[in-house]
């Protein structure tokens, strides 16, 4: 007998392999590769596919549906075997669906802008009807029942990524519609209430959804008083009889059409105050739309103007007023039947003007019937001897309101002539703070006027100013000279402030102190009566101060970014993207602030103050009576008088030296 050998590393790993082997490929041996996959049935595939994707119970969902003992292969043919081998190209909507649906399958070849062949995000079947739990439209829970509508066609209509990729425009059509007043009766549960369908499909098949620039489309604009008329068909036939439905008949596309006055999936009830038909909105919002524009009046040869002169009838005014009853565009003209005065059966025809009139007014006579309601610019609006009236009380007005106004300008100048010759009189600004202040004034007027010019172009006084041929760059061209006398002012001020003994000393008075805090209060118990004595300020109250520094302030940021705005395009290429835009934002804000600033603060204080007006003649001489300034500088009253003393003795000698010399310096003796 041979010795045993001791079996090594090596060949067990061989022995391991060759089994492995042979247990992988035993049953591949053992099959016939002749035979095919096996044949299943429904429960064969309930075995495995007990719920949905969607967590559906499926065995549950189709025994309520519509397909209640239908074999799973009868939809899902591709997959009738086992192991599955799907049919290359298979689609289960169409195909498997078309089986029974072939018609239905036949039409479904694009939804709106989607081509089903070729378009991924095109609705299956199962994407509107349901997978498992398809039921009739008329089931309240089915998926395509009116009330539910919105909300299915919603998985794809309020979705932003799909609205965003094809390019719909209605991103919100699903929350608009729920809002209006289809929406809220096809939710209340009336069947007939247009829903989606209704509108969207076209040959009376949902299953043919086409976009609005097919001919074929329902929602194409020459279609969309055949849509609407599914359901209003008696208004349909009054709007084709109308002008209106005459001309898109004629393919104007300019021409109002249903949705172009009741709007498209937001449609209010007439009544709703919020509805463009509505009687508060329908003569500006809606009719002016169209009659309003100089380019369709001018097309079809229509007068301008109809709107203001019936705002300004009385209809117009009582309409304004709120009243709901009084008549408007509709109420005369029709609502959807609307023709020309010339056509014979018009509502407005000089023979049917009784009737239309005597709806609001019984018994009303022919002569009073034919009394224009509104005209053009007044044309034919009033009766002759209307405008006779019209005219003499123009000219009535002009007199005698011109003769009150040059009355109370005399009177106004003569207490201005006395406050300027009051006496004594307290120097306030020197020649040099005069002049800067004038045009600091002129330049800031010019450069406000100018500039809001450009934002609100369409106000009377932009017109006056800059309403004329090349007027608009006239004032660019006025705006950049007044402001670069602005600049030169600031830089003159400060070069004033920084090299002259008396502006630095401006600099220091003006700067804010703590006793800023105690004047403020001090005036606000005397104004609400909790003391008797006004307090006395000093050379700058906190008035003065508060303006100083906010002008400092609104100068600097004006400045830098009027210049930014003037350069833009030698700065766009080195500034971050977006900063112009703020830049002009902030100029624009920073000018309303200024603006009002000046309004509010600056003249009370110097001209509407009871106790000021009508005004601090310190602006146009640089003096103010002694009165005026004990009242509003009472604690600085020692160092004005010797201040004006010192300017007056400089000025005589000066006078009795050379008539002809230079005034005094500025920068002469100030008190310390």
């Amino acid at each position: 007998m041979e010795p045993h050998r001791r079996a090594t590393p090596a060949s067990i790993r061989l022995v391991f392999a060759i089994g492995m082997l042979g247990l992988l490929t035993a049953p591949a041996l053992a099959a016939d590769p002749a035979e095919a996959p096996e044949p299943i049935d429904t429960d064969s595939c309930l075995g495995c596919h007990e719920e949905a994707a969607s967590g559906q119970d499926i065995a549950a969902a189709l025994a309520q549906s519509l397909h209640e003992g239908f074999d799973c292969t009868d939809c899902h043919q591709d997959k009738d075997t086992f192991p599955h081998a799907p049919a290359e190209g298979f689609r289960v909507g169409l195909d498997g669906c078309g089986t029974c649906h072939a018609d239905d399958a036949e039409t479904y070849q694009r939804h709106g802008i989607c081509d089903v062949d070729t378009c991924p995000d095109a609705p299956t079947c199962a994407r509107c009807h349901g997978d498992h739990n398809v039921l009739p439209a008329s089931d309240r829970a089915s998926l395509v029942h009116p009330a539910n509508l919105p909300k299915t066609c919603g998985r794809c209509h309020a979705d932003l990524n799909l609205t965003r990729k094809y390019q719909i425009l209605f991103a919100t059509a699903v929350e608009i519609y729920e809002a209006s007043v289809h929406g809220h009766a096809a939710a209340g549960g009336v069947y007939f209430a247009a829903s989606c369908n209704d509108c969207h499909s076209t040959g009376g098949s949902a299953h043919r959804i086409l976009p609005p620039n097919d001919p074929e489309s329902t929602i194409n604009f020459f279609n969309i008083p055949k849509t609407c008329g599914r359901c209003h068909k008696s208004i349909e036939a009054d709007y084709w009889e109308g002008i209106h439905g005459q001309l898109v008949r004629h393919g104007e596309t300019d021409a109002p059409g249903c949705t172009s006055c009741h709007g498209e999936h937001g449609i209010l009830r007439s009544d709703d105050p919020r509805a463009p038909v509505s009687r508060q909105k329908v003569a500006e919002k809606t009719c002016a739309r169209c009659h309003e524009s100089e380019t369709i009046n001018e097309k079809y040869g229509l007068a301008s103007g109809r709107l203001a002169s019936f705002i300004d009838s009385y209809h117009g005014l009582k309409s304004a007023a709120g009243d709901l009853r009084v008549a408007n565009c509709a109420s005369c003209h029709g609502a959807h039947r609307i023709l020309p005065s010339t056509d014979p059966t018009s509502s407005i025809n000089a023979q049917n003007l009784q009737e239309t009139c005597g709806q609001c007014h019984p018994g009303i006579s022919i002569a009073l019937a034919a009394t224009p309601i509104h005209g053009v610019g007044g044309e034919g609006l009033h009766t002759p001897l209307a405008d006779v009236v019209r005219k003499i009380y123009i000219v009535l007005i002009i007199g005698t309101i011109g003769l009150m106004l040059a009355h109370v300008a005399i009177d106004w100048v003569s207490f201005v002539r006395a406050r300027l010759h009051a006496r004594p009189q307290l120097l306030r600004m020197r020649r040099a703070e005069l002049w800067q202040h004038t045009l600091l004034m002129v330049s800031f007027t010019v450069l406000v006027i100018s500039g809001f010019a450009l934002r609100f172009d369409e106000t009377w006084l932009s017109r006056l100013l800059f309403g004329w041929e090349r007027g608009f760059q006239l004032r660019g061209v006025v705006h950049r000279i007044a402001a670069s006398f602005f600049i030169l002012t600031s830089v003159w001020h400060l070069f004033y402030v920084v090299f002259t003994r008396r502006g630095r000393q401006l600099v220091r008075d003006i700067m804010f102190s703590r006793r800023d805090l105690g004047d403020l209060r001090h005036r606000l118990w005397y104004a609400l009566g909790l003391t008797r004595t006004p307090p006395k300020l000093a050379r700058f109250s906190y008035v003065e101060k508060a303006e100083y520094w906010a002008l400092i302030w609104g100068t600097v940021v004006m400045v830098v970014t009027g210049l930014m705005l003037w350069f833009d395009n030698e700065l766009v290429q080195y500034l971050p993207r977006g900063t112009l835009d703020v830049a002009l934002m902030i100029h624009y804000w920073e000018a309303w602030l200024a603006t009002l600033a000046i309004l509010v603060w600056h003249l009370y204080w110097t001209m509407f103050n009871p106790a000021v007006y009508p005004m601090n003649p310190a602006w146009l001489t640089g003096w103010m009576p002694e009165s005026l300034y004990t009242h509003e500088h009472g604690e600085d009253l020692e160092r004005a008088r010797r201040e004006s003393e010192e300017y007056t003795r400089e000025r005589v000698a000066r006078l009795a030296r050379d008539p002809f010399a230079p005034p005094p310096r500025d920068d002469g003796p100030t008190a310390q």
